[in-house]
């Protein structure tokens, strides 16, 4: 990995940890559904605006296939799904959560033979259920009714985010990956587009609420996935991942600073179980 990569590694981190705390403000709002279109519709037109100005591109007819599939996975599925578990779940604890995306990502491997399971691995994958077992606990976070669905939800979420590597492998056809960063987002919006009659908003949003909305969708998903698949080409799915190992630390800190979040020592046990796990996982 050269300097650059690390840099990328390092500002994707601090912007995907600030993605739950904007998720944290604007999905208890305008909900789960309204929060995940207007995020990836926002992002993505933003994305085809910039690319259209400079000349780039990004093949949305030539690669809509791609992109839908891919988009739908691993864009429009985790975003809904991390959006209705923002509402009843501190922002802190979420960033944990998403540590266990590389270890998804492990089990995706095996299962498809693209990877084989060593002992060390192996190792990781048991300390990473035993850090989710001890974050899914609800005492001392004055948990509601939904918690357990939230933490679920959330898993679901990593468990999609875990095929990137082998559905970008199989099925991206040659799309670069500033194309994948708008296209993905673009057909994540169609396919979230029928929930918004089914799923509408919570309240009518403030200011801080929108600007949250905005910044979640101009940096988290505008910004955040042009680095992220930019990683991808450059040093591989695996170790693009690794930007898991960073986002807890923001995301704890940012809850902290902006929220006022402070976890239980069994869910920032369990956080560095997972954090463990997914480096041995990981690891070449």
């Amino acid at each position: 990995m050269r300097p650059a990569d690390y840099v990328r590694l390092l500002l994707l981190a601090a912007i995907w940890g600030g993605a739950f705390i904007f998720l944290r403000v604007a999905a208890p709002v305008l909900g789960a559904a309204w929060t995940s279109e207007l995020r990836v519709l926002l992002g993505g037109l933003a994305l085809l605006a910039w690319f259209r100005a400079t000349g780039f591109d990004p093949g949305l007819r030539r690669h809509a296939r791609a992109y839908l599939l891919i988009g739908s996975v691993i864009i429009a599925l985790p975003f809904i799904l991390y959006a209705f578990a923002s509402m009843h779940v501190p922002a802190s604890l979420l960033s944990i959560v998403n540590s266990t995306s590389p270890i998804f990502a492990l089990a995706w491997s095996a299962a498809l033979r693209d990877e084989r399971i060593t002992r060390r691995k192996g190792a990781g994958l048991v300390l990473g259920v035993a850090g989710v077992a001890l974050v899914a606990q609800p005492s001392g976070l004055g948990a509601g009714p939904l918690f357990g669905w939230a933490i679920a939800a959330a898993l679901c979420a990593c468990c999609a985010y875990g095929t990137t590597g082998a559905l970008v492998k199989r099925f991206s056809g040659g799309a670069s990956p500033r194309g994948m960063a708008v296209g993905n987002q673009l057909a994540a919006a169609l396919v979230l587009l029928p929930l918004l009659p089914v799923l509408p908003p919570l309240g009518m949003p403030s200011a801080l609420v929108i600007a949250n909305l905005l910044a979640l969708a101009l940096l988290a998903s505008g910004v955040a996935f042009l680095l992220y698949f930019r990683l991808i080409a450059d040093i591989g799915a695996t170790r693009a991942l690794t930007v898991t190992y960073l986002i807890p630390l923001f995301g704890v800190f940012w809850g902290w600073l902006f929220l006022g979040e402070a976890l239980p020592a069994s869910a920032l046990v369990g956080g560095i179980l997972i954090l463990s796990g997914t480096i041995l996982v990981t690891r070449s």
